[in-house]
């Protein structure tokens, strides 16, 4: 599963090929997370509360790459870096 995304010691991924709805799976530490693309709120599994709120905020703020990447990953294409909250 490629990592797209790397901020805050929060890794973002996104499986090729990867069930709906639309989602990234977020990994900080021993903490893991599918995230909803067009919330930013996290659909299964747990992120420490300030996680959860870093993460949601860099979802929202690119949701357009992340529909982007979502697309590519469903036809089996491999998405592609985006950046991190860290190089704004």
């Amino acid at each position: 599963m490629p990592t797209i995304a790397w901020f805050y010691g929060i890794a973002i991924r996104m499986y090729v090929k990867d069930h709906p709805p639309p989602h990234f799976h977020a990994v900080y530490g021993e903490f893991e997370a599918f995230v909803a693309i067009e919330t930013g709120e996290v659909i299964d599994g747990v992120l420490p509360k300030a996680a959860a709120r870093l993460v949601k905020e860099w979802t929202l703020a690119r949701q357009t790459q992340l529909r982007q990447n979502w697309h590519r990953a469903s036809t089996g294409e491999q998405p592609e870096k985006i950046a991190g909250l860290d190089v704004d």
